[in-house]
């Protein structure tokens, strides 16, 4: 098995064709990964050695392109990118692959994404970890406006706007749908209140980088939550937490502490 290259499958929802892929030891427990915004599988959990790490590790790895990212369809209407909705692709995987329950990681965007499927269906997620999102998951990530503009933007030089460069260049970089990633950020960034955080009982992992300026506190997000812990990952900000090894292996560990039976 090519760990570098996964094979990809499709599936249709909502009108969309999404692209996944389905990877590890077919018996192992399922994990499924929801990659941040302008990321895809590939770059989210391929290319840092998620995919690597958690098949090594014994779990069966599926992880989807999101709807305006990747290989899957890309529309251009923002109010196809509300969280739930997006919530609902991840949960119509599950049960195109008939999963029962299953682990949930979602890093940043996808961290999002993740706590409102679990939400919205408690029964599903046995284990929840979220990265790249701390607080701001209530309070709010800072005035991302300027990053619609930025992908919109005609060149990468027009942009001053220092966050708005680093995803534009990110965009450019992975070669992505500059208008549909500029729809999606308008409305991917709805909050979950502190009551709806706290009524999410699922044994939850989140891990931040000690440099990230975007998530917000991972304690404070854990204190609102009953069987949530939080994780300080050191010295990395939002863009370099998701590969690195303190953060994987307190993944393994916790999926260890929590199976599926």
């Amino acid at each position: 098995m090519d760990l570098k290259t996964p094979r990809f499958e499709h599936f249709q929802h909502d009108g969309l064709d999404l692209a996944f892929f389905d990877e590890g030891d077919p018996s192992g427990e399922p994990i499924v990964l929801v990659h941040g915004f302008a990321s895809s599988a590939i770059v989210n959990w391929v290319n840092p050695g998620w995919l690597k790490t958690l098949a090594d590790a014994g779990y069966r790895v599926i992880a989807l392109d999101n709807r305006g990212h990747g290989k899957s369809s890309r529309p251009h209407d923002p109010e196809a990118y509300r969280p739930q909705i997006m919530a609902g692709d991840v949960l119509a995987l599950a049960d195109h692959l008939g999963l029962g329950r299953f682990h949930l990681m979602g890093y940043s965007m996808g961290a999002r994404i993740s706590a409102f499927l679990t939400l919205a269906y408690p029964a599903r997620p046995a284990t929840l970890i979220l990265g790249g999102l701390g607080i701001g998951m209530v309070e709010g990530v800072g005035d991302w406006d300027p990053i619609a503009d930025a992908l919109l933007a005609p060149s990468l030089d027009d942009v001053t706007h220092a966050r708005g460069r680093m995803f534009r260049a990110f965009a450019d970089q992975t070669r992505s749908d500059r208008q549909a990633l500029a729809a999606c950020i308008s409305t991917s960034r709805d909050l979950l209140t502190e009551a709806d955080v706290a009524r999410i009982a699922t044994p939850t992992l989140i891990g931040v980088g000690t440099t990230d300026d975007i998530a917000g506190s991972p304690q404070a997000l854990a204190a609102l939550m009953p069987q949530a812990t939080a994780l300080d990952i050191p010295g990395r900000d939002h863009m370099l937490a998701v590969g690195d090894r303190v953060f994987k292996a307190a993944v393994i560990a916790f999926l260890a502490k929590h199976p599926l039976s």
